[in-house]
């Protein structure tokens, strides 16, 4: 995955990303299939699922604790 695409999946909602991991996963599952078959040409497509749930996984995690972090910051007295 291209840092470009990476900077683009930031600006993404979590609703967003959590519906491309979850076409991400249906796709792993499906490659997984094919190679059990024989049928896949393209092994390293495997490899390049696991990477994209994995970035999309660290993503949606960062989101959730700056959030977490956010509502800490903001529910702490500064006097």
């Amino acid at each position: 995955m291209k840092t470009q695409d990476k900077k683009t999946l930031q600006t993404k909602t979590n609703e967003e990303l959590l519906k491309q991991l979850d076409d991400a996963k249906q796709t792993l599952a499906a490659l997984r299939f094919e190679q059990k078959q024989q049928q896949l040409k393209n092994t390293s497509s495997i490899t390049n699922t696991r990477r994209e749930i994995a970035v999309l996984q660290t993503i949606i995690t960062v989101k959730k604790t700056d959030s977490a972090h956010a509502l800490a910051e903001g529910g702490k007295d500064n006097g």
